[in-house]
């Protein structure tokens, strides 16, 4: 068994287990349904084994033998107990005389169950929309609603493909740290919030088709037109800077800043926070891997990052400039932009 688990860990391939514990070949269902979604079939006979799988790598799903002879809703339920294994899809193949297996099978979890009575057809459509669910419910951040990293990753590979032009715009609160030191998880996870709703109803208002992904944490990402990334720059900004001071106390917000410590207890100001967008076009440069366009959205951050208050920094270099050569505001205009929102 170490073999098949070794190679599924490693597999570049996406991999569907099969677990029963009788040893039965998997349905004609399920071995039509790996055919035509390009999957490999992995057949796990033994729970344990199936667990250490999933711990180890990140199957597309579990299908389960539900016959009553064995306990496989055991195995279900523990899948399910856990949250990291929880966000694996789990299918139950219950034998249509058992009807009380079936509600076995939803309460201790399981994703959907497939029962002898269902035709070919509505087998496919349940098993394609269980996936569905969950590549959805994976890709969705879960505080703010945002899609995520692949789905980031798929908006801009169709906006090279498109042939049109573009701008992706990282965007990152400054002293987010120190203020979530200051005033804890809760309420940075509410400007967190408020920031997403900021950035979804800017750039839904100026541009029905614009993209909004949250990475993690205090970074999103924007991809808007080349056209619509100046407004939507400046109105993110301008909408921030006016609601971000009402996070605070009154006193914090009334000094600027308040005292924080650094990671050596060192005392230091920290003034309230600002928004940092950094911005990559496609109206120079020419992209042919969205590898290279989150590097420069990334490095463009990090310069945004350098100047005070809120501040777009947008990369005007060409492809034959030299990476990380960034000059002041308003120098060296023709490789690099910053824009403050004043």
């Amino acid at each position: 068994m170490e073999l098949p688990l070794f190679q599924a860990e490693l597999s570049s391939r996406k991999v569907l287990v099969y677990h029963s514990p009788r040893r039965l070949a998997a349905p004609p269902a399920v071995t039509e349904f790996v055919r035509a979604q390009d999957l490999d079939l992995l057949e796990i006979p033994n729970g344990a084994d199936v667990i250490a799988l999933v711990n180890r790598a990140f199957p597309v799903g579990i299908l389960v033998d539900g016959d009553a002879e064995v306990d496989t809703v055991g195995l279900v339920r523990a899948l399910k107990a856990d949250t990291f294994s929880a966000i694996v899809p789990v299918v139950m193949v219950v034998p249509s005389t058992q009807r009380e297996r079936v509600w076995e099978a939803f309460e201790a979890g399981a994703d959907e169950v497939l029962t002898d009575t269902m035709d070919a057809q509505e087998k496919q459509l349940r098993l394609r929309m269980m996936l569905h669910r969950a590549h959805r419910d994976v890709s969705v951040h879960p505080g703010t609603r945002l899609p995520g990293t692949a789905q980031i990753e798929r908006d801009i590979a169709e906006r090279m493909r498109s042939g049109q032009k573009f701008a992706v715009c990282y965007a990152d609160l400054d002293h987010f740290k120190e203020y979530n030191d200051r005033y804890g998880y809760n309420e940075g996870d509410r400007v967190i919030r408020m920031l997403a709703r900021i950035l979804r109803d800017i750039v839904k208002a100026y541009e029905p088709d614009g993209f909004i992904g949250h990475i993690g944490g205090d970074d999103f990402i924007f991809n808007v037109s080349l056209g619509k990334m100046k407004v939507c720059c400046e109105e993110v900004i301008a909408l921030f800077d006016e609601l971000i001071p009402y996070q605070y106390t009154e006193a914090d917000r009334e000094a600027g800043y308040f005292l924080g410590r650094d990671r050596r207890g060192n005392i230091l100001w920290v003034p309230l926070m600002t928004l940092s967008i950094g911005v990559v076009t496609n109206e120079i440069r020419t992209f042919t891997h969205t590898a290279r366009v989150s590097e420069l959205a990334t490095e463009m951050k990090a310069f945004a990052k350098k100047q005070s208050g809120s501040v777009y920094a947008v990369d005007r270099r060409s492809d034959s400039d030299t990476p990380g050569q960034f000059g002041r505001p308003g120098e060296d205009r023709d490789e690099l932009e910053a824009t403050t929102d004043s």
